[in-house]
């Protein structure tokens, strides 16, 4: 089994899968660690369009010293032969590593346990561990591969009583520059962003990063409408239409209401955002429209909080979506 040494490693490539994302797509953003008496012999993301993986660009930084190493992988090592470049689970074994312990299990039918018992039957231990952190780090992946939808965040900058806008509409700015980068950091994270008719056709948002280092990372643009769409936009005609965004393994929604209301209803919203900044409108336009409750109960233990912090004056929330 794992122990509290292992955990922490996987912890490592974990956290290390960051810089894979959103780059990889369409392979998940896997990180790799190679580490033999303590000592990290060679790490490794998938790198942007999905290759070179993970696996290989460790073993290509560990060399010969990754012989009777520990490997530490966020997801199973792929089993299916390509024309880019050998299976990792052959590459690991014929490295000679001693264990590889895998993070979360890989759902891709021609992976799917197969990499597992490729490692064992060549005489490698192999250990899967069920790593939330590593499932987290895989988030997208794992919904397109088992949803058939990205993973989709829903961001909403609010004030204290919940309004995104004066009741003439001006939201310019409800939150402080703090807050406003760190939306920023979340669409550099995303494959698309999305905004509703009503926002598109009011603010004629851009949807770039416009953060140092990170412009290169602006997504495509989504709107929810039925109507016409300016050059650079593709529209959803519902909620429902994500499934047919194809290798989209990350969706960041940002308004308006109407938007976040229907994919709330749709139940489709796997995480929440909640920029909250210390101010009181009173009479402004709320965050989300109607999302059809019949009943208050209805509104209990769906949503989970996972983080809180300060971002200058104001505080973000951060909650996953409970499901069974």
């Amino acid at each position: 089994m794992a122990n509290k040494t292992d955990l922490k490693w996987l912890d490592m490539a974990a956290r290390l899968a960051e810089r894979g994302r959103p780059s990889s797509s369409p392979n998940p953003a896997v990180a790799c660690v190679i580490v033999k008496d303590g000592i990290v012999l060679g790490r490794g993301v998938t790198q942007a369009g999905g290759r070179p993986h993970a696996e290989a660009l460790a073993l290509a930084e560990a060399g010969r010293a990754a012989e009777g190493a520990d490997v530490f992988t966020t997801l199973e090592p792929c089993a299916h032969v390509s024309e880019r470049g050998p299976t990792c689970s052959h590459s690991l074994a014929e490295a000679g590593v001693a264990r590889v312990i895998i993070g979360c299990h890989d759902p891709d039918p021609r992976t799917a346990g197969s990499g597992i018992a490729a490692l064992r039957a060549a005489g490698v231990e192999a250990q899967l561990v069920g790593h939330l952190p590593s499932a987290e780090s895989l988030a997208g992946y794992l919904a397109r591969a088992m949803l058939g939808r990205p993973h989709i965040t829903l961001k909403l900058a609010l004030s204290l009583d919940g309004c995104i806008a004066l009741a003439d509409g001006t939201s310019q700015w409800i939150t402080g520059p703090e807050a406003r980068a760190h939306a920023h950091r979340e669409r550099a994270r995303a494959d698309g962003i999305l905004v509703g008719g009503e926002t598109l056709r009011a603010d004629s948002p851009s949807l770039d990063v416009r953060l140092p280092g990170l412009e290169d990372r602006s997504s495509q643009r989504l709107v929810l409408t039925r109507g016409d769409v300016p050059d650079g936009w593709r529209a959803l005609s519902s909620p429902q239409g994500v499934a047919e965004l194809g290798d989209c393994q990350y969706l960041f929604i940002e308004g308006g209401a109407g938007a976040a209301a229907a994919f709330l209803a749709a139940d489709l919203v796997d995480r929440l955002l909640i920029y909250r900044a210390p101010i009181v409108l009173g009479g402004g336009r709320p965050g989300v429209a109607d999302i059809g409750l019949a009943e208050l109960s209805a509104a209990h233990d769906r949503w989970q909080r996972s983080d809180t912090r300060s971002l200058g004056s104001d505080t973000l929330e951060v909650y996953q979506r409970i499901r069974s």
